[in-house]
């Protein structure tokens, strides 16, 4: 079995599901056991300033970040937020993706988002997707999902709107010309 973690999982044009269209997925972990990724181009209409008041957290209300929008993650347990930012440690519960992406779970990293302690770039999501032993590569057999190693600039860099067609664009794919048939040599 070969990894996707740190892979973009982009979904297929023919994918209605709502949780999934038009999605670009960074998998944060996949094995045997299964994958675990957070969707990064569904924007919900809740800011991060929202988040932080929600959670009691005190904030600078004039920093910019507060204005950002938190993002759909996925359909799993959708209370609960993560964190994927730029690399920066030092917060509790933080793990390295790669050298450029972290993820952090913890309340610390939510409470510096607008202090100078905050990592240069985040992306908060409520909820993830998840997919059990055999799931994910069953989908991707089905041609539900196309994969291209992560780019950190699609996730900090690019809006939200445009990050399905970057990501596709990455492959050097024209989305005219796929289609939801699957064929096998």
């Amino acid at each position: 079995m070969q990894s996707l973690e740190n892979h973009f999982l982009i979904a297929m044009p023919t994918m209605q599901d709502p949780s999934f269209k038009q999605s670009v997925t960074y998998i944060c972990e996949h094995s045997e056991t299964g994958a675990m990724g957070l969707v990064i181009n569904h924007p919900t209409d809740f800011t991060v300033g929202q988040l932080l008041e929600k959670i009691d957290l005190e904030n600078d209300k004039t920093c910019g970040s507060t204005r950002q929008l938190v993002f759909a993650g996925g359909p799993v347990d959708t209370d609960r937020g993560f964190v994927l930012h730029s690399t920066k440690y030092g917060f509790t519960t933080s793990s390295a993706l790669s050298d450029q992406i972290m993820i952090t779970t913890s309340k610390d990293v939510l409470a510096s988002l607008t202090t100078e302690q905050s990592p240069d770039k985040f992306l908060i999501t409520l909820g993830y997707a998840g997919w059990g032993a055999g799931q994910l590569e069953q989908e991707l057999q089905q041609n539900a999902w196309l994969t291209i190693k992560a780019d950190p600039s699609i996730i900090f860099d690019t809006p939200a709107h445009l990050r399905w067609e970057k990501a596709i664009a990455m492959l050097g794919i024209n989305l005219s010309m796929l289609s939801h048939q699957v064929g096998h040599a």
